[in-house]
């Protein structure tokens, strides 16, 4: 199971994050968001995939984004369409990760149009805001998930749900869950994420599993 840590935002920090080895460090590039990266990103481990977060931005700010800060994966994380998706991923050396919003009445059929427009979906919960919100979606509902690209499950994971989590990883609807992306419930702070608790938290992961 792959492991992404997003919401990175200090430099010091993020190199301490790093060294836990996640497959994926996300930065977020959404200036209303408590996390907005308005630094360089410094040294990070070696073959750890940077993930750039956007929120509705136009296709010329990611592209400037995306090399600038030379990255693997866009998230994307709006109203962006298909189209949308597709000219990301075709104009950047970056795959796309589209991220979809879930709650009890969440219509899958909409996730259609964008099978061809993406490599991967991230599923997080339905709240006030366009992520971080820091609460969990019922991941039953995923049962009603047929499609066949792989995701990341996204929103309120913590210590405190693993053993929820590893029950449903271990479940047969969860076949097609690629990574756990974990943010606000690690965190000291927006932004500043807390090694000890993050350290734990993939430790006990990689037992159960």
């Amino acid at each position: 199971m792959q492991i992404k840590i997003c919401g990175m935002k200090f430099p010091e920090n993020t190199k301490e994050i790093s060294q836990l080895s996640p497959d994926f460090l996300g930065f977020i590039f959404y200036k209303k968001s408590p996390r907005y990266l308005e630094e360089t990103i410094h040294e990070i481990v070696p073959n750890i995939k940077k993930v750039g977060v956007f929120v509705n931005a136009s296709l010329e700010e990611i592209r400037e984004k995306s090399k600038q800060y030379v990255l693997d994966y866009i998230q994307l994380h709006g109203d962006e369409t298909p189209e949308f998706c597709a000219a990301v991923e075709s104009s950047t050396s970056a795959k796309v990760i589209k991220a979809f919003a879930l709650d009890s009445s969440f219509d899958f059929s909409i996730l259609e149009p964008y099978q061809n427009s993406c490599s991967y979906f991230l599923f997080d919960t339905k709240g006030q805001h366009f992520g971080g919100n820091g609460i969990a979606f019922d991941w039953k509902i995923l049962k009603k998930y047929t499609l066949s690209k792989n995701y990341f499950l996204s929103g309120g994971i913590s210590l405190e749900t693993v053993e929820k989590l590893i029950d449903f990883l271990k479940s047969d609807y969860s076949e097609k869950c690629f990574a756990i992306d974990l943010n606000s419930q690690f965190e000291d702070s927006p932004g500043l994420k807390n090694s000890s608790k993050l350290k734990e938290f993939m430790q006990l992961l990689k037992q159960k599993l």
